[in-house]
């Protein structure tokens, strides 16, 4: 296989970004993410992977459950604020207020336009992620007129 076209035909793939949480006994954990997508209507399933390397792969394990913080066109600071470290200082999450959410606890962008949260039901263990199937067990809007943030816009990719 040629690797450029692997890496170049990879990237064609449209994703949003997202900020997806995870909280258990305590610890939070944060990271934007941009494999998401939904799987099944009924009952409401989403798949999404995450890197087995990470501290937010390690409590979506322990805990069992997620939430995922939908970002809004134009919410790129709030996505690069994400590739680092998870700070919590009061009630701010790298910086960015947050309320626990009322299903799973996992921290709830107040920024954010839209959130869910889903239970994990499964999880395929390949290569450098997991996907992660979670059933959505709640979901809110803030703002129902926000289009969501795509990759493309930002200029960043993450694939290939």
């Amino acid at each position: 296989m040629d690797p450029q076209a692997k890496k170049h035909a990879l990237r064609q793939i449209t994703y949003g970004l997202y900020v997806l949480t995870a909280a258990h006994e305590g610890e939070v954990a944060a990271g934007t993410v941009n494999w998401l997508s939904q799987a099944s209507f009924e009952p409401p399933l989403v798949m999404v992977g995450i890197k087995r390397d990470s501290r937010l792969h390690d409590l979506i394990e322990k805990s069992g459950h997620f939430a995922v913080n939908i970002l809004a066109s134009g919410q790129k600071d709030i996505a690069a604020a994400f590739f680092r470290p998870t700070q919590v200082e009061g009630d701010r999450i790298n910086g960015f207020p947050f309320e626990p959410g009322p299903t799973t606890g996992a921290p709830l962008l107040l920024d954010a336009p839209a959130w869910f949260e889903a239970r994990v039901v499964d999880a395929v263990k390949r290569g450098d992620h997991t996907v992660f199937i979670a059933e959505v067990v709640d979901a809110g809007v803030r703002d129902p007129n926000a289009r969501p943030l795509v990759m493309w816009e930002t200029g960043w990719f993450y694939g290939g």
